[in-house]
């Protein structure tokens, strides 16, 4: 039988994380927020992540609030610059990031056994999409395993660290094709990130960008 942790339980434990977090950063920091509050938030970096529960990235970077602006979402994609499109919560932050906290790094974070690609995985071999909003989301991923899928053929199993590993490389491409951030590349103002965290290894691999392959930062 599948344990649940009580209802009653479960919010209790967010309201001592946050009473903890208050006692941190409110009384013994207090001058970190005080700052925060007075002067806003201009964080240096931006960093997409995944929405999956094990792979925090405030909890895995250590950062402290005010560090970075993160956006997480279902298999941490990037959609395409679409004026007008669907996917536009991304784009908003993204637009917010770069536009008005003028931030010199965006991190694509990506990781293994991601739930999203599993998802994408499927579709690419079962089309059939019972879901209402999931698989038209990890269709953005749809390229990266086209892609593959025509390196490896049709009968050769694709090992589904490279899938992941593929579509952080898409959404670095796919970062490009928004005007305000590729003008910033070019003019070294802003640099371009994708990572990938092996859960079972506990390793960090970063995206060659000369090489177009990952090698292991830590």
């Amino acid at each position: 039988m599948e344990k649940t942790m009580p209802y009653r339980n479960i919010i209790n434990r967010l309201i001592a994380g946050f009473k903890g977090f208050h006692a941190y950063y409110y009384e013994q920091r207090g001058e970190l927020f005080e700052s925060l509050v007075k002067d806003g938030q201009r964080p240096p970096i931006m960093l997409i992540g995944c929405s999956d529960s094990r792979v925090d990235p405030a909890i895995m970077l250590h950062f402290e609030p005010g560090d970075v602006f993160t956006v997480r979402n279902v298999a941490n994609l990037v959609p395409p610059y679409e004026l007008g499109g669907a996917h536009s919560g991304v784009s908003a932050a993204l637009e917010f990031a770069v536009r008005d906290l003028v931030v010199s790094h965006i991190v694509v974070l990506g990781h293994s056994q991601c739930g999203g690609i599993h998802e994408l995985i499927r579709l690419a071999h079962h089309p059939v999409d019972d879901r209402e909003f999931l698989g038209f989301w990890v269709s953005i991923g749809k390229e990266a395993v086209e892609h593959l899928q025509a390196e490896f053929g049709d009968h050769k199993p694709i090992p589904p660290a490279q899938i992941e590993q593929a579509t952080i490389a898409l959404s670095i491409s796919n970062l490009m094709t928004y005007p305000w951030i590729a003008e910033r590349v070019r003019r070294e103002r802003l640099l371009l990130h994708g990572w990938w965290a092996d859960l079972e290894n506990g390793e960090l691999w970063g995206l060659n960008h000369t090489i177009k392959k990952f090698e292991k930062l830590c």
